[in-house]
């Protein structure tokens, strides 16, 4: 089949990818000069399935009334007048009751097991090298936190994850770069967790793409996707993305089928179609910060517990993410959320960066309400979706792609796909 997959982020292109791998002929259809420049660029690059859970979860609507009036806080919502925002609140709220957290749980979980599987077959194939590192130690500042986060310990043992709890003298010793004066308590080493670059192991598997076939459209903006009508397939139409917003020429692509892998601007192809979905940014900051010396460095990736913000090695700098911002939709960086990265960073390991040197950044996180994403067919025919994965894509992005090549090949993909299809929006 000739399949054209819209969106060069690590969703798609892992997509593109194993479409490819399967034997059809793919277009890979970016706006940007190259691969993985928006939401896929800037993150923690942290793949910890055991902790891939939705936002949507008991207890959290009343932590985000106290994260309000906090000055440095994991989540920052100002919702504004956007009658958008409030919809997408109101559905993620009845999502949090703990029937819904556990359903929706397992699905996103069933996923991120099933993707890391996938990378680890990927590495056994192809030569990759994206500054990956092993293991993950969750840091907890006050015994209170280590209390707080018996559940999820709980959820990992059930999980068969393995995992140890620590004490602060044990955390020094796993990672000696941590700083005496941090305000340490304990934490939790995931041994099996990884990190890694995530543009850079994008942009390697684009390369490998290319190699097996894949044609690369990047500058190309996608301006609408219509299945065919009395004839089989699906045409897009497109424009170099330099004429965007002008009278530009615009070209015609004719395919079998479409997967639709753009992140948020999803949403303006499939409205069109009768497919409307609660697919909202949720906008997440990091800063890059080149290493000053390795010694005063972490050698693994470090979460912050109290505000949710990871510190990752990768290469010669150390990338620290966190904050999440739902309501303004704008890509502007917050002063206040730059400002809790820095402090995080400097509280554990305050000699390890050229701070004063740091690179900001903001993305918009395509998310939906109640946690999972959307994979597989709609109930249109040629057209597929492959979307929602919020701030956990990098961790599901091969396991997804792996299933929408079994899907349109016609194949049983490995898991099951109750509750990951638009099927679960029919209810």
């Amino acid at each position: 089949m000739k399949v054209i997959v819209i969106g060069g982020g690590v969703i798609g292109t892992c997509t593109a990818y194993y479409l490819a791998a399967a034997g059809h002929t793919v277009t890979l259809v970016e706006r940007n000069s190259t691969v993985a420049q928006e939401s896929s660029f800037g993150n923690a690059g942290v793949i910890a399935p055991g902790y891939v859970t939705p936002w949507a979860a008991p207890g959290m609507p009343r932590k985000l009334l106290g994260y309000m009036f906090s000055s440095a806080s994991p989540l920052i919502f100002r919702p504004g007048l956007s009658a958008g925002t409030w919809r997408w609140a109101a559905r993620w709220l009845r999502e949090c009751k703990l029937e819904r957290y556990r359903a929706n749980r397992e699905r996103m979980q069933r996923l991120a097991f099933y993707s890391q599987r996938c990378l680890h077959e990927l590495r056994e194939s192809h030569i990759f090298e994206y500054e990956h590192t092993q293991g993950y130690l969750q840091l907890f500042r006050t015994e209170r936190d280590i209390k707080m986060n018996a559940p999820a310990r709980a959820m990992l043992a059930e999980n068969e994850v393995p995992h140890r709890l620590l004490t602060a003298d044990e955390c020094r010793k796993l990672e000696p770069a941590i700083s005496t004066d941090a305000p340490l308590a304990g934490g939790l080493h995931l041994p099996r967790d990884e990190t890694g670059n995530c543009p850079l192991f994008t942009k390697r598997l684009a390369q490998i793409a290319r190699d097996i076939g894949v044609t690369l459209a990047t500058e190309t903006t996608v301006l609408s996707v219509r299945p065919n009508l009395g004839r089989a397939g699906v045409t897009v139409e497109t424009v170099s993305t330099a004429q965007v917003g002008q009278t530009g020429q615009t070209a015609s692509l004719e395919a079998d089928a479409v997967v639709i892998a753009a992140g948020v601007a999803s949403t303006s192809l499939l409205r069109p179609l009768g497919i409307d979905l609660p697919l909202w940014p949720i906008k997440g900051y990091s800063i890059t910060v080149p290493v000053k010396t390795e010694l005063f460095s972490p050698r693994i990736a470090v979460m912050d517990e109290s505000y949710k913000t990871a510190i990752t090695p990768q290469g010669n700098r150390l990338r620290i993410a966190g904050t999440a911002e739902l309501g303004d939709t704008q890509l502007v960086l917050r002063e206040r959320a730059i400002a809790t990265l820095y402090k995080v960073a400097t509280d554990w390991f305050p000699g390890a960066g050229r701070y004063r040197e740091a690179r900001a950044w903001v993305g918009a996180r395509p998310m939906l309400p109640d946690g999972p994403p959307l994979l597989g067919a709609t109930h249109l025919p040629g057209i597929f979706l492959n979307v929602g994965h919020g701030s956990t894509g990098w961790a599901m992005a091969c396991g997804s792609g792996r299933v929408l090549a079994d899907v349109i090949s016609g194949q049983t993909p490995d898991i099951d796909l109750n509750g990951l299809t638009l099927a679960r929006y029919d209810r």
